[in-house]
């Protein structure tokens, strides 16, 4: 029997609270629940609620009943392709940055269902540019979970498929 991806498991409940924490603290306590509310925090960051009927940057908006109800069988589905492979790793870090890339998703998803958007509220900003839409905290631990697969996908190398020095070249004009 496969052992259980514990580390994935618990970086995907950790990171699944802590959205759905900042976003009860943010349009809950906070106050800021509508369009067009914003708490600076630093000169270069602010809260900011954005309801975002869309995808990564408001792609596809889901206005609409049937259109949102797709859209959370479309991420749901991605999310179950997520959790499979996060199962089948054997690697920590991969499990880990799996774990992000899903509890990331849920937190968005049980938004969509429970709310017909996700909440966003993060606005990092320097005077007028900003190198981000706004966000929320499971936005950011999707993309960190993405940026790391990527980055050992392209930097590391699996030892079963390194075969040495001393290995044979193989012919490849055979």
């Amino acid at each position: 029997m496969r052992e259980l991806p514990r580390t994935g498991i618990a970086a995907a409940v950790a990171l699944f609270v802590a959205d759905q924490f900042s976003k009860w603290l943010v349009t809950g306590p906070l106050g800021i629940a509508q369009a067009g509310d914003v708490r600076e925090i630093v000169s270069f960051f602010d809260l900011r609620f954005v309801p975002n009927v869309g995808i990564s940057l408001g792609l596809l908006p889901a206005e609409g009943g049937w259109t949102r109800w797709a859209l959370v069988l479309l991420t749901g589905a991605i999310a179950v392709g997520v959790a499979v492979w996060m199962w089948r790793e054997r690697n920590r870090a991969d499990q880990m940055a799996l774990g992000l890339v899903l509890g990331g998703a849920v937190g968005n998803i049980l938004d969509r269902v429970r709310f017909g958007y996700v909440v966003d509220f993060a606005d990092l900003h320097f005077g007028e540019w900003r190198p981000f839409l706004v966000f929320n905290v499971a936005d950011a631990a999707i993309t960190i979970g993405v940026l790391v697969l990527l980055v050992r996908a392209f930097l590391t190398r699996d030892s079963k498929s390194d075969k040495g020095p001393d290995a044979p070249v193989e012919n490849i004009h055979a």
